[in-house]
């Protein structure tokens, strides 16, 4: 399978092309069009970042294997099922593996921007909301991802096979001279995880149909696949949710704090007309 992504370099200068597009498209008094550009530029940029940020930290990712080790060891101690042995299950059923293969490979991306979209068109009144989203929980994720963490399928001696690279599906780069490419080392927390599970969010609270409520199958198989696949371990989606859940929150008390800064607002000039009232009785 060919890498489907591109490089930060190439969505860099995509996102600086559509931004201009979007200039553009504002001077002729489109906004609609100048909306959707500056968005896809947006999105493509923050992609950008998170390529930038894989080939950043594996500067210092002496200890990625370490560190993966260590996940392992402690999910163990906690008592969480051991990734391995679900890959095991899967392993003997060569097309289960190259379906879940190719849902990592494609559903991570096609799914998020096919929710945007819907959102951005049917429901621009939810928009922001979901954009802001994705912005913070993937800013706070590429955050962590400075610490490089290498995913489960560089550990063959814990049992896992890196299946991606078995079936010749992998959409990354291989490993040259020794050094691994650098978007690998980023497994900490699990992107994968935390859009799925905002998608299916985004969603459940924006549409009003009955069916809305299939999206909840795309995380449950994006976390199956993450996990039969040697992408990620439990912890990567645990801290992967957990800072959705902070983007949330911050998003939350931002609109607590606007409607109680709007709510002032038409008090003050209420209150003024009252007392031009009372001195004028």
């Amino acid at each position: 399978m060919q890498n489907l992504t591109l490089t930060w370099q190439s969505a860099g200068g995509a996102a600086a092309g559509l931004y201009a597009g979007a200039y553009v498209a504002s001077r002729v008094r489109k906004p609609s069009l100048s909306a959707l550009l500056r968005e896809a530029g947006t999105l493509l940029a923050l992609f950008a970042l998170w390529q930038l940020v894989g080939h950043l930290s594996v500067m210092s990712g002496d200890h990625a294997l370490d560190r993966a080790d260590w996940i392992h060891h402690a999910e163990q101690v906690v008592g969480l099922p051991d990734e391995a042995s679900w890959q095991a299950a899967v392993t003997p059923y060569p097309v289960l593996v190259r379906l879940a293969n190719y849902y990592y490979a494609v559903m991570h991306f096609a799914v998020m921007l096919s929710v945007l979209l819907w959102v951005f068109v049917r429901h621009r009144e939810r928009y922001a909301w979901v954009r802001n989203t994705v912005v913070i929980t993937t800013a706070v994720c590429l955050l962590v991802q400075f610490i490089p963490v290498a995913p489960p399928r560089m550990l063959p001696g814990s049992g896992f096979v890196d299946v991606a690279v078995v079936y010749g599906q992998s959409v990354y780069g291989g490993a040259v001279g020794g050094v691994v490419v650098a978007d690998q080392l980023s497994a900490m927390p699990s992107v994968h995880v935390a859009w799925c599970v905002l998608a299916a969010v985004a969603v459940i609270r924006v549409s009003r149909s009955s069916l809305r409520w299939v999206m909840v199958l795309h995380p449950v198989l994006t976390v199956a696949v993450v996990v039969v696949t040697a992408n990620h371990f439990w912890a990567d989606g645990i801290v992967a949710v957990a800072i959705l859940l902070f983007a949330y929150a911050v998003l939350a008390l931002a609109a607590r704090r606007r409607g109680r800064v709007s709510a002032g607002a038409e008090a003050r000039p209420r209150g003024t007309a009252e007392e031009r009232l009372e001195q004028v009785g």
